[in-house]
């Protein structure tokens, strides 16, 4: 595909004119980040992997509340690539949000610089490739962003942080895998487990009597995933930039794209101890162990390997049992009041059922019976130049419809600042995860079987965690209320990469005839154009 930036001079004047409207005195940070391929074997065989700066998985991009990030990506590979940033809310600016529904892929040999400000955020996220099956090969890392020195933290400053990044992953290269899905396959059972990069001897390094701070993502491909670490308790902290009412947990779910942070002490005698990650939910059970090192260790790790839960229950109980520490200082969602969110009105229900079936003798799933197929132009420049024959608002209904799946370029409308109940409806066997880039949902309820108006009895409307991932057990429904507060156009999608690769996705078109750059920012100077959009200005 053609793409095209518009001249040097406008990319310089641009960046400095979103600097300065993005950056209101923040503080802002550089980072360049360098896109290779390189040869790894995470799992014994060498396969080809994608690196950033060298390194599998990347760095930590490590910021502070408010600030401003500007990040450099440098595209080394052969093929289009293209950077998105899970739970980085990108206020007023989905230009910048890294998927192909908005942004304009980097081509092989050029560079693209993304300006973001994590305004009113803190909390544990990554950053992943979004394009094709990029993610299978790397390419991903964790965001870190750190509360305004400030503004205390509910627990003890740790004695030191760990970026945790979990996933399944596969032997086969990320072009063969894509084009088993292409030619209407679909993955097979995943061949190993990851952490950070390593099936086995991922360390973690402790003082004996000191408190750690884990932040554990699982950035894998379609499998959720428990943690947990032999003789030691872990203390829930903070989900996805909140919070939580801190929690002891033995071990922890993590569901595919969730990011978790816990404390863990090191308040055991002086050996090594096993850090087990297994997968839940599956007949054949991959684990993969690392190791939680005491520098005064005198012992190799020993024992048998923790066991993980077993019961269905068991998540549902732990998941619901995860709530906002309301007292806990720190930036909220403050728009239309909706810190105190079970206070105000809805405006709009919105149910999603996914689903699965054949187009043209192919694997395809589907939303709402829509199968989304991604047009020739990103959807948001095609909304901001007024481009005709991209994609039609509507074209996803917000009820399902229990019909055949079609294909399409789904687009929901949706109002500015409106407040939206959506229900995630899972009609099939295995655990779904659904993730909706720049808003931040309040999980409200969850439960077996389906979902009715009287359901509603059952609502947390009180201390509910606000996650940007959200988990559908089988058989079952997840309620979220939404803020519509960031103008722009928004991924609704599967976080399992097959489904969301074959279909399982949509953009939510969050609109308002403002013009003012308090509402939107401007689209960038920088910004690449490709498709349809390739000769405007």
């Amino acid at each position: 595909m053609e793409v095209k930036s518009m001249n040097t001079t406008a990319i310089i004047i641009g960046l400095l004119f979103l600097i300065s409207i993005v950056a209101a005195e923040n503080p802002y940070r550089f980072f360049e980040l360098h896109v290779t391929y390189g040869d790894i074997s995470p799992l014994g065989v060498a396969q080809q992997g994608i690196l950033i700066n060298g390194m599998f998985p990347g760095p930590d991009i490590i910021s502070v509340t408010n600030e401003n990030l500007i990040i450099n990506v440098f595209n080394h590979l052969d093929e289009p690539f293209l950077i998105s940033w899970s739970g980085i809310r990108n206020r007023r600016n989905s230009f910048q949000d890294g998927v192909y529904g908005t942004t304009c892929p980097i081509p092989p040999g050029m560079n693209y610089t993304y300006a973001l400000q994590v305004k009113d955020q803190i909390g544990s996220f990554y950053y992943f490739p979004s394009l094709g099956f990029h993610k299978s090969a790397g390419g991903f890392g964790g965001i870190r962003i750190s509360s305004n020195p400030s503004v205390p933290l509910p627990f003890p400053t740790p004695a030191d942080d760990y970026t945790v990044l979990i996933g399944d992953w596969y032997k086969t290269n990320h072009n063969d895998l894509r084009a088993q899905l292409d030619n209407g396959g679909t993955l097979s059972f995943p061949d190993g487990i990851l952490i950070n990069g390593l099936s086995s001897g991922a360390t973690l390094n402790i003082e004996p009597g000191k408190t750690y701070r884990l932040r554990i993502s699982n950035v894998g491909l379609q499998n959720s995933l428990n943690f947990r670490i032999q003789n030691h308790m872990m203390m829930l902290v903070e989900v996805e930039g909140t919070h939580t009412i801190q929690t002891p947990l033995s071990s922890l779910d993590v569901h595919v794209g969730q990011s978790y942070s816990v404390l863990v002490t090191a308040d055991q005698p002086a050996k090594d101890y096993y850090v087990v990650v297994s997968t839940r939910f599956t007949s054949n059970i991959l684990t993969t162990t690392g190791v939680l090192h005491y520098t005064n260790s005198v012992e190799p790790v020993s024992g048998p390997i923790p066991n993980g839960p077993k019961l269905l229950r068991w998540s549902f109980d732990q998941a619901r049992a995860i709530k906002t520490d309301l007292a806990a200082s720190g930036p909220r969602q403050s728009p239309q009041g909706s810190y105190h969110y079970g206070m105000i009105n809805i405006t709009r229900t919105i149910r999603l059922a996914n689903s699965v079936g054949l187009i043209e003798g192919k694997q395809r799933y589907a939303v709402n019976s829509a199968s989304f197929y991604p047009a020739d132009t990103p959807l948001k420049l095609a909304d901001y130049f007024k481009i005709e024959g991209v994609y039609n608002p509507g074209s996803i209904s917000d009820q399902p419809t229990h019909g055949e799946i079609f294909p399409v370029t789904s687009v929901m409308q949706t109002d500015y600042k409106a407040f939206v109940e959506v229900v995630f409806e899972n009609s099939e066997n295995t655990v779904q995860t659904w993730h909706l880039d720049g808003h931040s949902s309040f999980v409200v309820g969850m439960e077996l079987y389906k979902w009715s108006p009287d359901s509603r009895k059952l609502y947390n409307l009180n201390d509910a965690i606000p996650r940007c991932t959200v988990q559908v057990f089988p058989r079952s429904w997840t309620a979220v209320y939404i803020p519509l507060d960031n103008v722009g156009m928004w991924n609704m999608r599967s976080e399992l990469w097959e489904r969301q690769y074959l279909g399982q996705q949509f953009y939510m078109r969050v609109y308002t005839t403002s013009t003012s750059l308090n509402d939107e920012c401007l689209i960038p100077n920088n910004a690449l154009l490709c498709g349809k959009a390739i000769d405007r200005i």
